[in-house]
């Protein structure tokens, strides 16, 4: 029977960190190696074999995390955050955690956390970039109505940003003068590119065969359009791993940490461990909802009336996750089901 061998990793940019040890802890090699891919390979055929690694979640994780798992028995990626509260130390550089790393992985005590595959890492990277993209536009147009207020110009809010309005004041506004005019065209021009990119890059997730069929199923829930639907598909993954829909909402960011001690319990804030961008979408979403869907209209007119609409709209965005689970888990489209006591999805 072949020995297994653990390897903790250490990733930074330029350089990883490594540490082999054997089952028994005793150092096989230890050392760096540039974090390159022909590097990697070269390293890699110094290693013993059979072989396990494990490496903390950071933004270089994903493409070492593919090159390795071909040639790995199995290959890990910790939760930074739990695993900083179980290796913390008074001394800490890079070959201490390396160590570190390994010998949780060779206890088992890692706490892993899900990697999602390839082709939806690929696309995640690419709705993550229309994110991007949005908050570049209202950028520039927040700067379009800053130069006009700075000039002293009225204008029409509404009316903004629609390109034939926009023509008509630069045009006949005498209190836009030569070089305000070329400033705003230029932000103008920038807008519209934007758009057109933005557009561009949904149109070509919502065409993706690895998505067009779940996508299609997600919309059918009220509230749910193609970039909440995105959102959620690309963000959870395999919506299997939720064992529960509390956990779901949890990742979601939509129900605040625990702190309580003894007989108290201390209301706190929305928690920081989640997922912001499925949390700024579902929030969003969970806004119009009540306009699209007569159920969630009731739930949120029944959270509202005990006194702060904030809390309402959480729990309409609650409801929208259990919905969101329960049509991806069930592979079908949406139906409200009546019953005598409640409506469920």
């Amino acid at each position: 029977m072949e020995t297994m061998y653990y390897i903790g990793l250490d990733v930074h940019k330029r350089a990883i960190s490594y540490c082999v040890k054997d089952v028994s802890g005793r150092v096989y090699a230890e050392g760096s190696v540039p974090a390159t891919r022909f590097d990697l390979d070269r390293w890699m055929k110094t290693l013993p074999g059979p072989w396990t690694a494990a490496m903390e979640a950071t933004v270089f994780t994903g493409w070492i995390y593919d090159h390795l798992q071909p040639h790995a028995a199995a290959l890990k990626v910790a939760h930074p955050l739990m695993l900083r509260a179980i290796a913390a130390a008074k001394k800490k550089n890079d070959r201490i955690d390396a160590k570190k790393i390994c010998d949780c992985l060779r206890c088992d005590f890692l706490p892993e956390c899900y990697m999602a595959s390839t082709a939806i890492r690929e696309r995640r990277r690419t709705l993550r970039y229309r994110n991007l993209l949005v908050r570049q536009m209202v950028q520039m147009k927040n700067k379009i109505a800053m130069l006009l207020m700075e000039a002293g110009v009225s204008y029409n809010k509404q009316k903004l940003h629609k390109a034939g309005y926009f023509r008509e004041l630069l045009a006949t506004n005498p209190d836009i003068n030569e070089g305000l005019c070329s400033l705003l065209r230029v932000c103008r021009e920038t807008v519209v590119r934007l758009q057109r990119t933005e557009s561009a890059l949904v149109r070509s997730l919502e065409r993706d065969s690895l998505l067009m069929d779940r996508v299609e199923r997600l919309m059918t829930i009220p509230a749910v359009g193609p970039i909440t639907a995105l959102t959620w598909a690309l963000e959870v993954g395999d919506v299997q791993r939720f064992s529960s829909i509390k956990k779901a909402i949890s990742y979601c960011g939509l129900c605040s940490a625990e702190k309580s001690s003894g007989n108290t319990v201390q209301r706190t804030p929305l928690s920081k461990q989640r997922n912001k961008h499925l949390q700024t979408t579902l929030i969003e979403a969970a806004k119009m909802a009540p306009r699209n869907s007569p159920e969630l209209a009731m739930l949120y007119d029944k959270e509202k009336r005990k006194g702060h609409a904030n809390r309402a709209t959480l729990a309409v965005a609650r409801k929208l996750v259990a919905y969101l689970v329960a049509v991806d888990r069930g592979q079908r489209n949406f139906q409200v089901v009546e019953t005598s006591n409640c409506i469920a999805a």
